[in-house]
């Protein structure tokens, strides 16, 4: 069914009137690094202004309607029941003669299916006639924008695969390529290990964790490990994963074990939403130039979820805690979620959360195509489409890939 964003108005101007009368903490300690204590008062204040006297969400929310064509399909879960998907579908928009690929996009937190918007036309239309032309499907994942939210526990990897994969059969998409970052890279390797190679034919990932390989799981990585000594940009990577991990995923820890009572904050506190997410663009990326626009835009699909569907900020954040319950996390420190029948592709980007040595993705699957950037972070669909585009289409070139398709 075709699916248009309509907030309400009277929603707006709720949320608007807690904007109005918002109170701010006083400024953290002065120091060199402005971001050492978090969101910086001045730019909180900044986008707080913004909103008051210039943002116009109307006009955001029919440029979103015009770009993104959405629609919405109840999809079955098993023990799950049905729940009702949001999602972009996109077609491709010119003839080719070769085979239009179908391309299964998956989102993370705190991103959402908007996401594609940069990628999307990328993907669907591009300009040299040898590129590869895609179908692209970008559904919001259960709990978050416009899609249903679970009713019960245990909606952990396992259920997101799963919903992701009977959307492209119920699209009539019996065999796809997934790309994913963030929880999209987890999502995208459990359909590979589970659906491919029948279904999922290959898949990419901009988040390529991966771990340590080990002489009894991984034995070619690790002998190639032994025999490959780090670069100069790897050994930089693994300082700054292990910078993330000691001073930048408190969210996590609390998002993976109490989600419910920072839950509060998000569904009632406008302001600590923006602060709680946008500390994470900005930390995430590589300098990107972040617009009021873009950010506002960004949290507005967070904030007014809720009144199209069951979604919404608090609901995002339960995939940590159900995540972590159901010990998938593994897929960090030793996968055992490896399928070598399915080509997988990675996009190298240096600001990337957890930037490991390239010998290390080779525990995640059949390693068939690396891209290294210069720059770029975490929401590499956002931040550096064509580049992303790019290696997409590479992979998909490849032979490992094309007698697969």
């Amino acid at each position: 069914m075709p699916f248009k964003i309509a907030v309400p108005q009277d929603a707006l101007d709720e949320v608007r009137a807690k904007v109005d009368v918002a109170t701010l903490p006083p400024p953290a300690p002065s120091s060199e690094d402005s971001w050492q204590y978090g969101a910086p008062l001045d730019h909180i204040q900044r986008f707080v202004e913004y909103w008051k006297t210039s943002y116009e969400w109307k006009k955001h929310e029919a440029l979103l309607n015009e770009e993104l064509p959405q629609f919405t399909m109840p999809i079955s879960v098993k023990d799950h029941g049905v729940i009702q998907a949001h999602f972009v579908h996109q077609k491709s928009q010119r003839s080719t003669a070769g085979k239009v690929i179908p391309l299964l996009f998956v989102h993370g937190w705190p991103g959402s299916f908007i996401e594609v918007r940069q990628i999307l036309p990328l993907l669907t239309n591009p300009e040299g006639d040898e590129d590869p032309v895609f179908d692209v499907v970008a559904p919001s994942l259960p709990g978050f924008g416009f899609s249903g939210a679970p009713e019960k526990s245990g909606f952990a990897m396992d259920q997101y695969a799963e919903f992701c994969h009977n959307l492209m059969l119920e699209l009539g998409y019996n065999e796809y390529v997934v790309q994913g970052g963030d929880w999209g890279f987890v999502v995208s390797q459990r359909i590979a290990f589970h659906y491919g190679p029948k279904h999922a034919k290959a898949w990419h990932t901009n988040f390529p964790a991966g771990h340590y390989p080990s002489l009894l799981k991984n034995p070619r990585a690790y002998i190639a490990h032994l025999l490959t000594p780090y670069t100069k940009d790897e050994k930089a990577g693994l300082l700054h994963s292990k910078e993330w991990q000691g001073k930048g995923n408190g969210y996590f820890e609390i998002q993976s074990t109490k989600p419910q009572t920072l839950a509060y904050s998000l569904a009632d506190s406008p302001i600590g939403l923006l602060a709680w997410i946008y500390e994470k663009l900005v930390a995430w990326t590589d300098n990107y130039p972040w617009t009021e626009d873009e950010v506002l835009t960004w949290i507005h699909i967070y904030l007014f979820s809720h009144t199209q569907s069951t979604s919404s900020a608090a609901t995002s954040i339960r995939i940590y805690y159900e995540v972590r319950k159901a010990g998938d996390l593994t897929v960090l420190t030793g996968s055992k979620w490896y399928n070598g029948k399915v080509p997988m592709g990675v996009s190298v980007f240096p600001r990337e959360l957890l930037v490991v040595p390239s010998t290390w993705h080779r525990t995640l699957g059949w390693l068939v195509y690396t891209g290294k950037h210069t720059s770029g972070g975490h929401f590499a669909a956002h931040e550096k489409p064509d580049e992303l585009v790019e290696d997409i289409r590479k992979m998909c070139k490849l032979p490992e890939v094309q007698k697969r398709l």
